[in-house]
């Protein structure tokens, strides 16, 4: 059997190992590797984790790998606190039951007309997931029978008992089977939490994880709230104000990984994934690429990124909020090594902010709120910049050669020095010349092809408003070479240079004949050729 993600260990069946190869988990959680066994092997659990450690799949795989397709009664019951989580974890438990036929799973929650939720009833619901409330709903209602149920799962259940769900939960847990199996998570385990499992489980197994301390003091950590489709953008303003000289996003999925590195090539970003679907050869390229300052930003899995140990990373990105809470010490740790200062951001959706108040509560850190980033923003942080860099070259000094020319154009045009100086400036910022290191695809030498690539090269660059996305974005439409295998780009007053793997150089070159990059067709004199030989 095909190794999807490590979860093969698992006795569950290849339709589960493909959803979740779907969704791009690469490994268990130590949640997971706990819980699941012992939910398939049919225990009742007492499971103590966080949110945001994984637990939904904990209890959500072997619960799907246990329903019967075939048989349309209610089969599963999960009770949520609140809407939110509800809603969350249908979703998830969909995306692991995609390839097991028709199997439905229906979430029933307050705030919804009830009248929407007797349809997807009466169509059969082998997995409910729903608030304690609304289910007491449909029960009186006689909209729904647990008689049938094998399996009801408590989720966050110290919260359920919180909001003062406690009678609820009983009478549900007395309308259903005793032979049921009884599985219950909470991040505590207060003393009502002991006498529910005592009372409604059968010699339950207790699985628990242990939450590692914060170890990372000097790191300043942030959150932006920001939705899923303005992600990329954010980044990439994120980028330019804060100019790192090095950046890993982390992404929890590989799939995640591969479509913001294509995403981060057309903005002009230099970006290259890691994942555990690379080959080890592949991977080494990419941090020996990292490492040597060849790329700026590093977009990674959770996995993969284990032993990364770089001293200059500046920033760390958590595109994704992480599945376990471990997770997020493990990626800002990633920063603020050999005694530096560190930065992390977390993006943060809109629904998340009791996911991100847990990461606080249990690792023990104060994440302050970073308002979205604007495109004002960018321009004062890129004057900024410019302001910076013109003091260090003044300091520098061996200005002697130069201040004679502004002295010739003022002498000559009879302009000021501050009109000099602001043309200057506005030529500088309208050509990116001061654009951040971490967007501007630009070596500063030509230096040796990389092992395995060749470098094209276009008699077209600047003066043809010829752009990084530009380039990545015509190679990878009209060639289908992926975005992440293109190497370094360098455009320079007339002329375009782009590393492309040396296997597929002549096949760019051959069908990017008559084609556009920008508003530069391929046509006539203007055109892309081989410019360097093999390394090899």
């Amino acid at each position: 059997m095909q190794e999807y993600c490590g979860f093969s260990s698992f006795p569950i069946s290849p339709n589960i190992l493909k959803a979740i190869e779907d969704m791009g988990f690469e490994e268990p959680t130590p949640i997971q590797k706990l819980a699941i066994p012992q939910i398939l092997e049919g225990k009742d659990v007492t499971g103590q984790a966080q949110t945001g450690t994984g637990k939904t799949a904990a209890f959500g795989i072997p619960l799907v790998e246990k329903i019967s397709p075939e048989d349309p009664r209610t089969q599963a019951l999960i009770l949520s606190p609140t809407r939110e989580l509800a809603l969350q974890t249908s979703g998830e438990i969909k995306r692991l039951s995609r390839h097991q036929g028709n199997l439905s799973v229906v979430p029933i929650y307050g705030g919804q007309p009830i009248g929407r939720q007797f349809g997807a009833l009466r169509h059969g619901a082998q997995i409910i997931v729903g608030t304690p409330g609304r289910v007491i709903d449909h029960l009186e209602r006689g909209t729904l029978s647990l008689d049938a149920v094998q399996t009801v799962v408590l989720d966050e259940a110290d919260q359920m008992l919180d909001m003062g769900f406690r009678e609820d939960i009983e009478r549900i847990l007395s309308e259903t089977p005793e032979d049921r199996q009884t599985v219950l998570f909470s991040a505590t385990m207060p003393g009502p939490i002991r006498d529910i499992s005592r009372r409604f489980q059968r010699d339950p197994a207790f699985v628990r994880v242990q939450q590692k301390e914060m170890t990372v003091p000097q790191v300043e950590q942030l959150s932006v709230t920001v939705r899923g489709r303005e992600k990329p953008e954010v980044l990439s303003m994120l980028l330019q104000i804060y100019n790192p000289e090095l950046t890993i996003v982390f992404c929890n999925t590989k799939q995640g990984v591969d479509d913001l590195t294509t995403q981060l090539h057309t903005l002009g970003v230099r970006a290259e994934a890691l994942h555990g679907g690379m080959k080890q050869v592949q991977r080494d390229r990419v941090m020996g690429r990292f490492r040597n300052d060849a790329i700026d930003v590093l977009i990674a899995t959770d996995v993969a990124a284990r032993g990364i140990d770089v001293e200059d990373v500046e920033l760390v990105i958590n595109y994704d909020l992480p599945q376990d809470i471990e997770y997020y010490i493990h990626r800002i740790g990633r920063t603020a090594r050999a005694g530096r200062g560190g930065r992390a951001i977390t993006f943060v959706g809109p629904r998340d902010g009791y996911r991100l108040r847990a990461i606080q509560r249990h690792s023990r850190a104060r994440i302050h709120n970073l308002p979205v980033p604007t495109k004002r923003d960018v321009e004062e942080s890129r004057m900024r910049n410019l302001a910076e860099k013109v003091r260090q070259t003044i300091e520098e000094g061996d200005l002697d050669r130069y201040a004679g020319i502004v002295d010739r154009v003022i002498g000559e045009d009879d302009l000021s020095a501050q009109d000099v100086a602001a043309a200057l400036l506005k030529m500088m910022l309208s050509h990116g010349t001061t654009r951040p290191k971490s967007t501007a695809a630009e070596p500063e030498d030509r230096g040796e092809v990389e092992v395995g690539m060749t470098r094209l090269h276009l008699n077209a660059g600047k003066d043809r408003n010829i752009r990084p996305k530009d380039i990545v974005g015509a190679l990878a439409g009209e060639t289908g070479i992926p975005g992440r295998s293109i190497g370094a780009i360098r455009i320079e007053d007339n002329n375009t240079f782009v590393e492309v793997p040396e296997e597929s150089a002549k096949t760019i070159v051959e069908r990017m004949k008559g084609k556009s990059i920008g508003s530069v067709r391929l046509i006539g004199g203007t055109c892309l050729t081989i410019a360097t030989p093999t390394n090899r």
